[in-house]
């Protein structure tokens, strides 16, 4: 066989190995994507339920953030996005095995989340946190987080912790309740 043939045959064997491969990684990624598939354990279902009720899912925008808008790198960030999901999943399908419900400790949870989740995650979406002229407390708020002084370090969690996973006995639609008010920082008097 001439080396030019062989060549061309190689590169197709190769698109033909490739193509399903990739397709079986994203067909994977997207569908273990969903906040349904999150709640398909039961040790995070409540998680999904309280998600449900917040006014990341029910508000006036018609705008829904899921569950990797806000515990995952932005999608783009293709090679961190895939590792994050990945040990993740390895940590949640862990717990899952080796305690259930049992030993998941919900409270335990949300503090590591709380500490970790880095403002980014919410700026995803919230880009706009220094333009609400109706809002002035609100916005001099947000510029202490993101124009912090040397030494002094604000997340969104410090302020908005309970906003998406609280538990609530009815769902909470932005546009009907009244406005929202941060907890503050109460070390701090804010």
């Amino acid at each position: 066989m001439e080396r030019k043939t062989k060549s061309i045959l190689l590169v197709l064997c190769g698109i033909l190995i490739a193509f399903p491969l990739f397709s079986m990684t994203y067909y994977t990624m997207v569908r273990t994507s969903t906040p349904e598939f999150c709640g398909s354990c039961h040790e995070i279902r409540p998680a999904v339920m309280a998600w449900k009720t917040s006014t990341h899912v029910n508000n006036a925008q018609g705008f829904v953030a899921d569950c990797m808008d806000c515990h995952l790198p932005a999608p783009q960030d293709t090679y961190d996005f895939f590792f994050a999901k990945t040990a993740h999943g390895l940590k949640d399908v862990f717990a899952h095995f080796t305690g259930g419900a049992e030993s998941y400790d919900r409270d335990v949870m949300k503090q590591r989340v709380w500490s970790t989740m880095k403002n980014d995650q919410c700026m995803k979406c919230h880009r706009n946190l220094l333009h609400m002229p109706a809002k002035r407390g609100a916005m001099l708020a947000h510029r202490r987080v993101l124009y912090a002084e040397e030494g002094e370090a604000y997340r969104c969690t410090d302020c908005h912790r309970d906003i998406v996973h609280k538990e609530r006995q009815f769902y909470k639609y932005k546009q009907f309740a009244p406005p929202y008010r941060a907890s503050g920082l109460p070390h701090l008097g804010i």
